[in-house]
């Protein structure tokens, strides 16, 4: 077989260009970290409900820990650091920084979100996030469900959590009830918003359908009784609503 010899040279010299030309253009839009500062931060913080942290709050941990990168020389910028101080904070979730092209740096934050504020009668307050996390207690905005009594924090964080949980995942309950009250034996009240009476919901399991049972009671009964005739309202056993009654006040 007769090799083309001129026909093999033109096509290699075709790849070789074709290589030079993608390597110049790679290396054309790819910036020299060398010869690139940080000219902007950017500070994201997705799904901002709990207001624990603000992007001048980030902004503050960071020049604390002397990694806050604007103006600074791209190639002295640490990303991995900034990440690593970020995440002792207690606040903070999960976090992500990196570099972009034209000489940002991009900081995505994922705060943690409380669902408890527990002013324990044998402890110090602090919150308690979504997940049964302890969080040191802050100025916090905004409804967050409160929780009193006397309580291990173990039994906050788990038996407390799924019932704030529940709670504030059904737009009629978020609405409707104020606190949690822990009873010396552990069972539970429930404060409302609406009405003057105390839920006893006892022991903190089955909340769902003592909630649920509870609902009902006030659509087809305290909606027609009225919402101050009783004291007390028991959802404690299945099947059965137990209410005390107010007593009446004695006419002068």
């Amino acid at each position: 077989m007769t090799i083309n010899w001129k026909h093999t040279i033109v096509v290699l010299l075709d790849i070789v260009i074709a290589a030079y030309l993608l390597l110049a253009v790679t290396a054309f839009n790819r910036p020299d970290d060398k010869a690139t500062v940080c000219t902007e931060v950017n500070i994201h913080i997705d799904d901002n409900q709990s207001g624990l942290l603000s992007a001048a709050e980030v902004k503050r941990l960071l020049q604390r820990q002397k990694l806050y990168p604007l103006a600074q020389p791209m190639q002295f910028v640490s990303t991995r650091q900034m990440e690593e101080a970020l995440l002792k904070n207690p606040y903070v979730e999960s976090v992500q920084c990196y570099k972009t092209q034209n000489g940002h740096i991009v900081v995505r934050l994922q705060q943690r979100q409380p669902v408890l504020h527990v002013m324990p009668t044998n402890d110090t307050q602090y919150y308690v996030d979504v997940h049964g996390v302890i969080l040191p207690h802050t100025h916090l905005s905004g409804h967050l469900l409160v929780a009193t009594g006397t309580m291990e924090r173990r039994y906050a964080q788990q038996r407390l959590v799924p019932i704030a949980n529940f709670i504030l995942g059904d737009e009629f309950w978020r609405s409707q009830t104020e606190q949690l009250n822990v009873l010396p034996d552990g069972t539970l009240e429930l404060v409302p918003r609406v009405g003057s009476h105390i839920i006893y919901l006892g022991a903190p399991v089955g909340i769902a359908k003592k909630l649920e049972r509870l609902r009902k009671f006030y659509k087809y009964g305290l909606s027609h009784a009225g919402w101050d005739r009783y004291e007390r309202i028991n959802v404690e056993f299945d099947n059965q609503i137990v209410c005390k009654k107010r007593p009446k006040k004695n006419k002068s």
